[in-house]
């Protein structure tokens, strides 16, 4: 279990602090079609008391043609301020399977400078296992004003990634599977090449997390080194669409490595693309 995180909180913790003032609940779940979940639904049958959903879809960039692209610091704090989120609050997401989709809103937060940001260890899934509250009443909401204050240098643009594959200046985490990274599985958007971008490192999200609680930072640390990572050196992390790519960053800064930033295009965006370089294989 991540006790040792600085990222997350346990369902105790949780709990214990239901209902005090300043502390807002959010249920980010969002999952693939393959995982047949449906995240509003769920959320709407059954919550932690007080939880709001964040759509990960809504809170995107509305002109982008990929999915559930970071949107811009104005369009983030008026959802999130209809929300009734302020920047002020402590924040604590969390997803159905636990590290799945709730990093991605983690992360988010963190970028538009809500630090007071953490993620709730063993997830919706593990809440209900154990017997803890979950109401499917709505939650009531007063609209917020939301400051964003938005640190564009953690995030990375195609631009950025063009150059960074030339000269090897980053290193490049995919947390995709290991049959979408190798390319000997299709992707699951149409219309994007299988296999990865040249150099960069196979960092499944799935084996950063175990039973949907956080690794140690030990076990990170050595999942990390498996997969060639140098935590002395920059990197950039990047999965299909955005959203698995914040499990990574998660274990990164869990680890105490700062010098990251995530490619929100991801490889929808690169894999997407005729004109970008693409290798299969396991390196």
């Amino acid at each position: 279990m991540a006790e040792d995180s600085p990222f997350t909180v346990d369902a105790d913790w949780l709990q214990q602090r239901l209902g005090e003032p300043g502390l807002t609940i959010i249920d980010a779940s969002w999952y693939l079609p393959a995982q047949k979940r449906d995240a509003r639904g769920e959320y709407q049958a059954a919550h932690i008391p007080g939880a709001r959903f964040l759509d990960q879809d809504a809170v995107s960039d509305p002109d982008s043609p990929l999915p559930h692209t970071l949107p811009s610091p104005q369009h983030f704090a008026q959802y999130v301020g209809s929300m009734g989120v302020s920047a002020d609050d402590t924040i604590v997401v969390y997803d159905g399977p636990g590290f799945f989709s709730a990093p991605r809103a983690w992360w988010m937060f963190r970028v538009m400078g809500v630090f007071q940001t953490y993620i709730l260890d063993g997830g919706f899934d593990g809440w209900k296992a154990a017997g803890r509250p979950v109401t499917a009443e709505p939650t009531k909401i007063a609209p917020s004003v939301f400051h964003a204050n938005f640190d564009a240098g953690r995030v990375a643009s195609l631009a950025d990634m063009r150059r960074i594959v030339d000269t090897g200046e980053s290193q490049i985490a995919d947390a995709r599977g290991p049959g979408r990274f190798s390319g000997t599985e299709p992707e699951p958007r149409a219309g994007i090449r299988s296999g990865h971008m040249p150099g960069a490192r196979n960092l499944p999200y799935s084996a950063l997390s175990e039973n949907g609680e956080l690794l140690s930072k030990d076990r990170l640390r050595k999942v990390m080194e498996a997969a060639g990572i140098d935590l002395s050196k920059p990197v950039i992390t990047s999965c299909g669409s955005g959203i698995t790519a914040a499990v990574a960053t998660l274990a990164l800064e869990t680890l105490g490595h700062t010098d990251n930033r995530l490619y929100d295009g991801s490889w929808t965006e690169w894999g997407g693309r005729s004109d970008t370089p693409v290798v299969t294989g396991k390196e």
